[in-house]
């Protein structure tokens, strides 16, 4: 019942937003609600907020990201575990010539930013198909991410992750696996190279973008790493 509630107040708020943000026509195009038949209330109400974002020109997630991302972060908003109505989406089903990071105000129902990001070495190589926990493994880890403090470090500021799901992302911060600007993100190294440059875990950003990003989105906000082989989400909270 809580799912409820919480989707259909972000509704309402995106029909706030609507009449305080400038219109675009670049809604996402899905079937009509009136053709569907089968889906029970949630699901109409994750699909008529997807409907409502505005995507500012930027193209948006795929539904079935938006929807699994939809879902925990209602969960952990609910718990306060996330203060912010911010919410960061990956999705590393996409090749990393292919933007795939979205950063979505929830509270207009808009698209911030939209972008290339990195997975890491060991993850593979155009593509992310292997993922880790542990650390020197210099891959990506999946699921569910709380935002923390911000900080300079050698990639200038940065940004540290606590993950929120026991075996799968939960040692982020001791393998160090932060948010950062790297070089090796930029379409003049897909250009030279047909792929991104890789990370040794981190979702690193184009270093033009990194702390723009960063400091929208510090200081408990969720992000969501996605990817086909994520079936299961299990809070360690």
């Amino acid at each position: 019942m809580y799912k409820r509630v919480v989707f259909f107040s972000f509704l309402i708020l995106a029909s706030f937003g609507k009449k305080n943000h400038i219109e675009t026509k670049n809604y996402v195009k899905v079937s009509p609600l009136s053709t569907l038949t089968s889906v029970d209330n949630e699901s109409v109400a994750v699909l008529e907020l997807y409907q409502s974002i505005h995507s500012n020109g930027f193209s948006l997630p795929n539904y079935d990201c938006f929807e699994k991302a939809i879902d925990g972060f209602s969960k952990l908003q609910k718990i306060g575990i996330v203060k912010k109505t911010v919410l960061t989406i990956i999705d590393f089903d996409l090749p990393s010539t292919e933007k795939r990071l979205w950063v979505i105000d929830m509270t207009t129902s808009s698209i911030l930013f939209h972008t290339y990001v990195a997975h890491g070495k060991n993850s593979g190589e155009l593509y992310a198909n292997q993922f880790s926990n542990e650390s020197e493994s210099f891959k990506s880890s999946l699921g569910f991410y709380k935002t923390s403090e911000s900080y300079v470090g050698a990639h200038g500021v940065s940004l540290r992750l606590d993950g929120l799901e026991k075996n799968k992302n939960d040692n982020a911060r001791s393998r160090a696996v932060v948010i950062h600007g790297a070089d090796y993100v930029s379409s003049s190294f897909i250009k030279k190279h047909n792929r991104l440059g890789r990370s040794f875990g981190c979702p690193s950003l184009p270093p033009e973008f990194a702390e723009k990003i960063i400091n929208v989105i510090k200081n408990n906000s969720c992000l969501f790493i996605h990817h086909k082989m994520n079936h299961d989400t299990s809070f360690n909270i």
